[in-house]
């Protein structure tokens, strides 16, 4: 028998830093929802108890770094199944891209292997064991939009942005999110984004000033310690995106477009000069 889910990539539309908590993560206020650009997972029973992780991407760890091989080993682990399990992910979503690829599969993995051991753990489980694996495993879970709180595992769902265009571009560097996160100085952030006026924004279906009130504060950081993060952002203002931001810790920037005529300049603009480029729509 074979199960298969879709992992979805994720973007914040708006990253508030509140302080750095006493366990040394930081306290977070986020609204993300979900774009079509998606891995699939293929998930297989093997008669022995071992857990095998293969995939068309040469650039992914398939042993214990990897995010999807803990879900599985986590779930194995807490629900005692002696069943083996063959994973094959199919990579689309870039790595280290701050759009959550690795948390992605790892929440798949888990809604998958409870679909294939017929295990019949709520969502809400499910979503606290993601929490051991990551701080954006439990959003990728469920999906949908919603903000989180704490550091990533409080969420509360929302309504969907309203409907449009997402233009991602990722630079071809990685970012450290705990290198991002280590050189935040909240304090010295002087404008923190409103998650109240995303929200609002949000609940009136108001596409304009979604665009005026997306905010990170991790972008500055980013931005000055990576120039080309800078360039692409300028760039993909200056093509004609309605609402540009970093997505996450970064690379990849994004852009909301309400008109599709509009699509085909913003991303071939982009293509000139960055390879990993994608026009996609938010998943509602």
């Amino acid at each position: 028998m074979k199960i298969f889910e879709k992992a979805p990539a994720k973007i914040n539309l708006s990253l508030d830093v509140l302080h750095k908590r006493e366990d040394g993560y930081h306290e977070v206020e986020m609204v993300m929802t979900m774009v079509d650009l998606a891995d699939r997972i293929e998930m297989q029973e093997l008669p022995r108890d071992t857990i095998i992780i293969s995939s068309q991407a040469g650039y992914i760890p398939l042993d214990e770094k990897n995010l999807a091989f803990q879900a599985a080993r986590l779930i194995k682990d807490r629900y005692d199944v002696k069943q083996g399990v063959y994973i094959h992910l199919d990579k689309k979503i870039p790595v280290a891209a701050g759009l959550a690829g690795g948390s992605s599969d790892a929440a798949a993995t888990l809604r998958g292997l409870n679909r294939l051991w017929q295990l019949n753990i709520p969502m809400e489980e499910l979503q606290k064991l993601g929490a051991e694996l990551g701080s954006d495993v439990p959003f990728c879970v469920t999906g949908g939009t919603a903000v989180a709180r704490g550091r990533g595992e409080k969420l509360v769902p929302i309504a969907s942005p309203p409907q449009c265009w997402v233009v991602l571009a990722k630079p071809p560097i990685n970012v450290s999110t705990s290198e991002i996160y280590g050189k935040l100085n909240a304090r010295e952030i002087k404008k923190h984004p409103s998650t109240a006026n995303v929200l609002e924004a949000i609940r009136e279906k108001r596409f304009d000033r979604l665009c005026d009130e997306l905010g990170n504060m991790l972008e500055e950081v980013t931005l000055d310690l990576y120039p080309e993060v800078r360039h692409l952002k300028e760039c993909m203002q200056k093509l004609g995106a309605d609402g540009v931001l970093m997505s996450g810790s970064g690379p990849t920037v994004f852009g909301l477009v309400s008109k599709e005529a509009k699509v085909p300049r913003i991303y071939n603009g982009l293509r000139g000069f960055c390879k990993d480029v994608y026009a996609v729509r938010m998943l509602t």
